[in-house]
């Protein structure tokens, strides 16, 4: 039996993509899913396609980048369901480019949303989580929070970024009971190439994406992560397409 029925996951970015394809597997499998998101026609037709499975599901449109959105966002998940037991950091951006470009308002974005949205999100949920004892945060970070190359520097630095912030954070929760895990992704289908503004580098991510998991691959990781007991903490998960080299 799943450790899952019943808890209460928030899931941000849960537009599209590994955030959309982790709501409906976890809806799936009995847990109450809060969608968070900026596109609300997305959120409303996911929400639809849920409960149209038997699933539970409510959503609010929500900006990561902004303290406030989310701060809202964890009070919404408390007013509606009484408890948090999951969040999952999704939401992220990956417009890559040479750092001689000089793409200062697209750095300022990954970083606005891939760091600080990861760290307003733990913020929003903590307290609650630790007056309860208990919850458990998911991060989701990249292979590339492992390897540099080349147009990768921005992103790579931030999922670096949340790599050690999930880290500090499974130290400083360790005692409060509250996993952490961070899952780091391979090759994926999703809408992230299409925020790449250097024609060059978005056909070539193009290419190499033809070997692309489904983003229910990754679903599938963070089903299992929240499926183990209570005492045990996936703390990392790296999913790789079998044929992706780095």
């Amino acid at each position: 039996m799943l450790n899952v029925e019943g808890k209460v996951v928030i899931v941000t970015g849960a537009s599209s993509g590994i955030g959309e394809a982790s709501a409906k597997l976890l809806a799936q499998n009995g847990a109450k899913v809060v969608l968070a998101a900026r596109r609300e026609e997305r959120l409303a037709a996911l929400q639809s396609a849920i409960e149209g499975q038997g699933g539970t599901a409510v959503y609010k449109v929500t900006d990561v980048a902004s303290l406030e959105d989310v701060e809202q966002l964890a009070r919404f998940a408390l007013d509606t369901f009484g408890q948090i037991d999951v969040l999952v950091n999704n939401a992220g951006i990956m417009p890559l480019s040479y750092l001689h470009e000089k793409k200062i308002s697209e750095w300022d974005q990954m970083i606005d949303v891939n760091i600080k949205g990861v760290l307003y999100g733990i913020g929003a949920v903590l307290p609650h989580m630790r007056e309860r004892k208990r919850g458990h945060i998911i991060n989701v970070s990249s292979v590339t929070g492992h390897i540099v190359r080349k147009s990768w520097a921005v992103y790579s630095g931030t999922k670096f970024a949340v790599r050690a912030i999930t880290e500090a954070l499974r130290q400083e929760e360790a005692e409060n009971n509250i996993r952490t895990t961070i899952i780091c992704p391979g090759g994926v289908s999703t809408e992230l190439v299409h925020t790449i503004s250097n024609e060059e580098i978005k056909q070539n991510i193009e290419e190499s994406l033809q070997m692309a998991l489904p983003a229910e691959a990754i679903a599938h990781s963070i089903l299992y992560a929240v499926s183990q007991p209570e005492y045990a903490a996936v703390n990392e998960i790296i999913v790789r397409p079998t044929k992706q080299e780095l």
